[in-house]
C-alpha cells in the first residue's frame, strides 16, 4: 500500500506538486496516472521513489530496492550486446534462468540477443527494459510512459504484451500516460493531476459514471445527428462527435431507434477515460 498525504515538491520557484487530499494505493490495483505535460505525473513516480526532495508525507510497504521501476529513459552502453545487458543485469545466463529466459521468448527478443544496444529501435529498446522490469517480479511496478515516441503499431504491440502478461498477476502497478487508450484494458482506477493538483482519483467506472453518466451514446458529428439528437442529453466530447449521456434505459433506446431509421453508425460505452476526463475538466472548472 501507498499513502500520499499533503505532498509538496517544489522546483526553485515553481511548485511542480501540490495535493492535499489522502490519495491510497491499495495493493494489487492498477493505477492510471494521467495528466497534460508537466501535470506532475513523473515527478510524482520520483517522489514516492525517494528521487526528489518533498514535503508532506510519502508511506510505502514495499522497500525501495524491492520497487520495480520502468523510467521514460532507460539507456545502456551503445556498443554492449543485448544478451550481455540482460546477463549482467541479471547477474545469471539467460538460459539458466527460467523467467528470464521466458520473457526473452515473450517478447520475440531471441533474434536480438546479438544485436549492439544501439542497433536496436526504439521498440526494441522499450522491449528490453520491459524484459529486465518485469524479471524482477516486483510487488509493486512503475511504468513511466512506457511507450513515449514509439509509432501507434509498436505502442499497440507493447501495451497489448503488458496488459496480458499482468492478466492474471497480483502485482501492484502505477502507470504513467498520456495515451488514455493504453490504460483502458489494464488500470481500475485513475489518478488525474493538472498543475501539480488532483483534479479527480478514484474506479475507472465509478469516475465515469459521475462525471458522464451510467452510459454514453457517441456519434459523429454531423447535420443528420446534429439535428435528431437532443441537446439536453449532451456531454462534452471528442472533436466532430456528439456524446450523449444516460440515466434512462428507455431514454437511452429512444434514441437509438432514432440513429438506426436515420442510418447513423453509434458506438455505446459504460466506461471511456477519455470521455471522464473531457467532462470531470468541464465540470470541476464550473465547480471552482
Amino acid at each position: 500500500m501507498i499513502r500520499i498525504n499533503n505532498l509538496k515538491v517544489e522546483y526553485k520557484d515553481k511548485r511542480a506538486l501540490d495535493i492535499d487530499k489522502d490519495i491510497v494505493f491499495e495493493d494489487k490495483q492498477k493505477i492510471g496516472i494521467i495528466g497534460s505535460n508537466g501535470a506532475g505525473k513523473s515527478t510524482l513516480v520520483k517522489a514516492i521513489l525517494g528521487l526528489v526532495d518533498y514535503q508532506g508525507f510519502i508511506y510505502n510497504d514495499v522497500d525501495s530496492d524491492k520497487i520495480a521501476v520502468h523510467m521514460q529513459f532507460n539507456n545502456y552502453s551503445d556498443n554492449i550486446k543485448t544478451r550481455d545487458i540482460m546477463q549482467m543485469i541479471c547477474n545469471k545466463k539467460i538460459e539458466a534462468d527460467p523467467n528470464l529466459y521466458d520473457l526473452v521468448k515473450y517478447f520475440d527478443f531471441e533474434k536480438l540477443l546479438k544485436k549492439n544496444f544501439k542497433e536496436l529501435s526504439g521498440g526494441e529498446k522499450q522491449k528490453l527494459t520491459l524484459i529486465l522490469v518485469l524479471w524482477q517480479n516486483s510487488p509493486l511496478t512503475i511504468f513511466d510512459e512506457v511507450t513515449t515516441g514509439l509509432d501507434f503499431v509498436t505502442r499497440k504491440s507493447l501495451m497489448e504484451k503488458i496488459v496480458d502478461y499482468y492478466k492474471d498477476k497480483d502485482t501492484t502497478i502505477l502507470l504513467v500516460s498520456h495515451y488514455y487508450e493504453e490504460l483502458e484494458n489494464i488500470c481500475d482506477k485513475l489518478l488525474y493531476l493538472s498543475d501539480g493538483k488532483v483534479l479527480f482519483f478514484g474506479d475507472k467506472k465509478k469516475l465515469f459514471k459521475k462525471y458522464c453518466a451510467d452510459s454514453v451514446i457517441l456519434v459523429d458529428k454531423n447535420d443528420i445527428t446534429d439535428k435528431i439528437l437532443s441537446k439536453a442529453n449532451r456531454i462534452e466530447a471528442m472533436e466532430n462527435k456528439i456524446a450523449l449521456g444516460f440515466f434512462d434505459i428507455k431514454e437511452e433506446k429512444k434514441v437509438i431507434h432514432d440513429l438506426i431509421d436515420n442510418n447513423q453508425n453509434f458506438q455505446r460505452m459504460n466506461e471511456s477515460i477519455e470521455l471522464t476526463v473531457l467532462n470531470a475538466i468541464k465540470k470541476e472548472e464550473i465547480c471552482k
